[in-house]
């Protein structure tokens, strides 16, 4: 009876962590995160109509689409049910990962709300830096004195219904719109010039692939003449007890 019940529930535990892996993968994957503002903050993208500044309270981001050059990211209320903001967003190069969510900000006059600059999901040295309209990028940039990634195709910068699905018409136009970056002094300068590409899967591959060849130290001549000896000695072996049977 005691066998029976043990293997029930070890059975019962491995269709529970079954049922469980998928969520977290899918958690991972669009690296799900809560946020929680204690002021209000203002938002790049494609937002509800009147949600262009988050007042204060608790958000969550997700990756909505994931491309090798780009991302798109969207925020919902906490209760995942409304989604305020879709945002065109750069991979965004930092010197070292951390164990917690990173949110940073770009600096505005005194009584007007913080700018989001960029999201980092906790253990990652890449993350999301937000894509501007190019008037509010020029402004941006002027009050920082230090460059805004923007993009000046027309996009919609307010919607009346929130955006479900890849599809639909403003999404496309994310994925494809050219991207810049506005200088202090309003030059547009290159994306290259200001952000530092993530590597290619080849290039991140490259120092693994190294550290598993080892090094060619000599010639693999005496190895060989290594084993000729050692069969030879074999056969005058063989041959010798072959005589003594005889």
């Amino acid at each position: 009876m005691n066998r029976f019940k043990i293997i029930t529930t070890v059975s019962c535990m491995a269709f529970a962590s079954a049922m469980i892996a998928p969520s977290a993968k899918a958690d991972e994957s669009n690296r799900k995160t809560i946020i929680t503002f204690s002021n209000p903050v203002e938002i790049p993208g494609v937002h509800l109509v009147g949600w262009g500044v988050l007042p204060a309270g608790t958000y969550v981001f997700k990756i909505f689409d994931s491309q090798s050059d780009r991302h798109i990211v969207q925020i919902f209320n906490q209760d995942e049910t409304i989604v305020y903001a879709t945002i065109l967003a750069i991979p965004n190069f930092r010197l070292k990962a951390t164990s917690k969510t990173v949110m940073t900000f770009r600096e505005r006059p005194v009584g007007q709300p913080e700018a989001l600059r960029a999201w980092f999901y906790p253990g990652r040295n890449w993350g999301e830096e937000f894509v501007y309209p190019k008037a509010k990028a020029i402004e941006l940039a002027k009050a920082e004195n230090t460059p805004v990634l923007f993009t000046a195709a027309e996009i919609p910068v307010e919607v009346t219904e929130p955006i479900k699905s890849l599809d639909e018409p403003v999404v496309v136009q994310l994925k494809q719109a050219p991207i810049l970056a506005i200088q202090p002094t309003g030059e547009e300068v290159q994306l290259a010039e200001v952000v530092t590409p993530p590597p290619t899967e080849l290039e991140a591959a490259a120092p693994v692939v190294a550290e598993e060849q080892l090094p060619k130290t000599a010639s693999p001549l005496p190895l060989i003449g290594l084993f000729g000896l050692l069969a030879l000695g074999g056969a005058f072996a063989l041959r010798s007890i072959a005589r003594r049977v005889h």
